[in-house]
C-alpha cells in the first residue's frame, strides 16, 4: 500500500469512484447523496497537489482530497491551522480496508509536516454509524449543524445536517 499524488490519468478512474460512492449513498443515505463534481474542480485540486489515492499492487483503491481552509464550512471555526480531507471515495473491490483509519494516520503527518495543529472533516447528513467509526478512528464529533451560506457550496450542503470532526495534533 502507498499514497500518492492524483495526476491527471486518474481522472476517469477518481470519476468512476465518485459514482460508485454516490449510487451507494442513494441506497445507503436517500436524503443525501454527492452531487456530480466538476472536472475542473478535479483538476485544480490535482494541479495544487490536493488530490490523493491510495494504491494497492498499483491499483487505485480509494482517492481523496484536502484542502488548507473551509470557511464557507466551518465558518466562525475556520482557522489557519488546519488540513480538511473531503470526497473519500472508496474502491467497492477495496471496502472494509479501514482506508479512513490510513488517510487519517496519513494526514496527521501530511499536516505536522506543514505545521499544522489539526485534521478536520465533515459529513452530510446524521449517520450515526459513521459517526462512530470517525470517533473509533480517532476523530473528535464537535456536534452537527446547518451551514448559514451554502451558495459556493456542492449542492449537498444545501439545507443538510452537516456533521464535524476533528482531530488535535499534539
Amino acid at each position: 500500500m502507498r499514497i500518492a499524488n492524483s495526476n491527471e490519468n486518474d481522472i476517469p478512474e477518481i470519476f468512476r469512484l465518485y459514482r460508485l460512492a454516490t449510487n451507494f449513498q442513494k441506497v445507503k443515505f436517500p436524503e443525501n447523496q454527492w452531487p456530480e463534481f466538476s472536472e475542473e474542480l478535479v483538476l485544480s485540486e490535482i494541479k495544487d497537489n490536493r488530490q490523493f489515492k491510495l494504491l494497492i499492487d498499483e491499483n487505485i483503491a480509494c482517492v481523496w482530497a484536502i484542502t488548507y481552509s473551509d470557511p464557507q464550512i466551518w465558518e466562525e471555526d475556520e482557522n489557519n491551522s488546519s488540513i480538511y480531507i473531503h470526497r473519500i471515495a472508496t474502491n467497492p473491490n477495496f471496502r472494509g480496508n479501514n482506508f479512513v483509519q490510513r488517510i487519517l494516520d496519513w494526514s496527521i503527518g501530511f499536516a505536522k509536516d506543514r505545521g499544522k495543529t489539526f485534521v478536520r472533516m465533515d459529513t452530510c447528513g446524521k449517520n450515526d454509524r459513521l459517526i462512530e467509526h470517525y470517533t473509533k478512528c480517532g476523530f473528535e464529533f464537535l456536534g452537527i449543524r446547518r451551514l448559514k451560506n451554502t451558495s459556493d457550496l456542492p449542492s449537498h450542503y444545501e439545507n443538510a445536517d452537516v456533521c464535524f470532526f476533528e482531530m488535535r495534533l499534539d
